[in-house]
């Protein structure tokens, strides 16, 4: 966790209201950081449904391998989150540690191993000793209460310099519901259905299969619209539970998803999902600027967002926003080397509102003085026209600094 907070934070936190039926508590186990907190259990009502998206990763992490085990029966009494260690690629020793921590959670709350959903964050490839957290577990749960959740935004960071919250209150039927989220990740942030982590919940009685589609939809241009680096997390992990403590004040249980009553909730959901994957890309390890890439005039939708992430991804591009250079060259190159049809000629570029090439060759209009300024601002935004169809994407990124290289370089000591 860095000392200094990015320059691209939030000016002020939301104030986090409790959700009836969620109870959290932190604590310090010292699994790697001093003086902080980094161990998180939010415990839930009985019924509390759920639903998740994980990383595709090929090498998952051991919590990930849980979480996915446990999904299908669909109902959550306790989540356990530490920080510090990703007990990813721990072999044997991983699958025992979230075993014990299972067991452990299971016991604290009174209920099943399969209501137990874990995830961890942190350095890949270390033991992670489950004997150093397992024995807070009873004592947290027994002291968790409703409203901290800018507190549990904070004992899941790593990198990050700045706890990740959100939330909402919207109708269901005539009944308002509450949505509250949070979020952590600074680097090896390309999700592929997910983020880092990331932990929504909300009082709405929601059936899990209607949470897995309105979660797994929700994904698509929000947190799968994020990079930092271009790395996917092996931990990558995004799960909403619902407590359906709302009925009680006379909110509707939603057992379909195509139910006119859902929409609020849908849109309400799907902009805290987009507030928070645009805070972890603000919160970039070494970021100082935000950038937003929009591709338009592609052969289709897909093709437009596979374009639009090669040029987040381009190091090259990154590191000329870094340096405020308007470097239109080599934004071309990252459309050529997408793998997507595209057609020279046919291209134009924008940054901000300036098109600064067009038609296969830099723009008569162009103005290197006026370009240059607007490349001072910390927020950007680039545009690449294809000219060859109507798929359009949108994909935000940050740039690429000496800082993060420097906290990579020397993460794990």
């Amino acid at each position: 966790m860095s000392t200094t907070i990015s320059p691209l934070a939030p000016k002020s936190y939301p104030k986090m209201p409790p959700i009836a039926g969620v109870r959290i508590a932190t604590a310090e186990a010292g699994i790697k950081y001093r003086n902080r907190t980094d161990l998180l259990v939010m415990v839930f009502d009985a019924g509390t449904t759920v639903a998740g998206v994980f990383t595709r990763s090929k090498c998952p992490s051991a919590p990930v391998d849980l979480c996915r085990a446990n999904l299908g029966q669909g109902s959550a009494r306790v989540l356990v989150v530490n920080s510090g260690n990703a007990n990813a690629f721990t072999g044997k020793k991983g699958r025992a540690t979230t075993e014990a921590t299972a067991v452990a959670a299971a016991k604290a709350v009174s209920c099943g191993a399969n209501e137990v959903f874990l995830a961890s964050t942190g350095v890949i490839g270390e033991p992670l000793d489950p004997a150093k957290f397992t024995h807070l577990l009873g004592e947290m749960a027994r002291r968790a209460e409703p409203g901290l959740w800018t507190e549990a935004g904070r004992a899941i960071m790593t990198t990050d310099t700045y706890p990740k919250v959100a939330t909402a209150t919207v109708k269901l039927g005539d009944a308002d519901v509450t949505i509250n989220g949070i979020a952590k990740g600074a680097g090896m942030i390309a999700p592929d259905m997910a983020t880092m982590l990331s932990f929504v919940a909300t009082d709405a009685p929601i059936a899990a299969p209607v949470l897995q589609e309105l979660l797994s939809k929700g994904t698509g241009k929000t947190f799968n619209a994020v990079t930092v680096d271009s790395d996917t997390s092996t931990s990558d992990t995004l799960m909403l539970f619902a407590t359906g403590a709302a009925a009680k004040h006379g909110a509707p249980r939603i057992d379909d998803p195509r139910d006119p009553r859902l929409q609020p909730f849908r849109r309400a959901l799907n902009k805290i999902l987009k507030n928070l994957a645009l805070q972890v890309v603000r919160d970039g390890e070494g970021a100082r600027k935000e950038v937003e890439v929009t591709v338009t005039g592609a052969k289709s939708a897909r093709s437009a967002k596979k374009i639009a992430l090669s040029i987040a991804n381009s190091p090259l591009v990154k590191t000329a926003v870094a340096g405020e250079d308007a470097n239109w060259g080599r934004v071309v190159m990252a459309v050529g080397k997408a793998g997507e049809p595209a057609d020279r000629d046919l291209l134009s570029v924008w940054f901000g509102d300036i098109r600064v090439a067009h038609e296969g060759e830099r723009d008569p209009a162009y103005s290197e003085a006026s370009t240059s300024a607007y490349m001072k601002r910390d927020r950007i935004k680039v545009r690449a026209d294809i000219g060859i169809g109507r798929g359009k994407a949108t994909v935000w990124t940050c740039d690429l600094t000496k800082e993060y290289v420097a906290i990579n370089g020397d993460y794990r000591s």
